[in-house]
């Protein structure tokens, strides 16, 4: 132990760069009037690349006591209104926390075309016919997870997590079409949406978008 050294930031190399791929064009001056329309355009642009989380997104809430909170999950569907839809069991962290406060935040990162886009809104809770329906198109293993236990619970063992959802699979077995009352889709509805494309040089391109009550007002941010 004598010999090992913590490493800080002052030992790293200087060669070691943090942003290496070269930067798509992105000509903020052709930009839509609308982000949805954006960030279908640059989320198709990660499945080009062949990115294999280009659904993926950071979403940030608040607890009772107002600590952040994040965890990354996916976001599929994005609504002609700019929702950005995700969905939960309500008795999960992330669906109490949405309960309690539904002012919230995603985060997509695409590192190889060194994008970023921030959403900041409040989420809304979708009616149970849909939320079930989002249910029922889930993976198996999510809906026998979901109807076995509250998601973050806590368990004692292999074993006892197991028996749960052999139980939630009989269920499933017998009731094709059983869902769980908890899981509920949410639509975040962005007051602002904000589009980073990443420069090696550092001459980063920041573009916002601003919810006004009849459109959206672009604004271009300082690096």
């Amino acid at each position: 132990m004598e010999n090992e050294t913590m490493q800080t930031r002052g030992d790293e190399p200087e060669s070691v760069p943090s942003i290496v791929a070269p930067e798509p064009d992105f000509d903020w001056t052709s930009a839509p009037d609308v982000p949805h329309e954006l960030f279908l355009r640059w989320r198709q642009d990660a499945i080009n690349a062949g990115l294999t989380e280009a659904y993926a997104a950071t979403l940030s809430t608040v607890d009772a006591d107002g600590m952040p909170d994040a965890r990354v999950l996916t976001v599929k569907d994005v609504s002609e209104e700019c929702g950005f839809k995700i969905a939960t069991g309500e008795d999960s962290v992330k669906g109490r926390q949405l309960l309690a406060n539904p002012n919230c935040a995603l985060t997509f990162y695409w590192s190889p075309l060194n994008r970023a886009v921030r959403v900041r809104g409040a989420a809304q809770r979708a009616t149970a016919a849909e939320s079930a329906a989002d249910f029922l198109a889930r993976h198996p293993q999510t809906r026998a997870n979901t109807l076995a236990a509250p998601q973050s619970s806590s368990f004692s063992t292999d074993t006892a997590r197991d028996e749960l959802i052999r139980q939630a699979r009989a269920a499933m077995e017998l009731d094709p079409g059983i869902v769980s009352p908890q899981w509920t889709v949410w639509t975040v509805v962005p007051k602002s949406v904000e589009f980073w494309q990443g420069d090696p040089n550092r001459n980063h391109q920041r573009l916002s978008y601003i919810r006004t009550e009849t459109a959206w007002d672009k604004q271009r941010l300082w690096p």
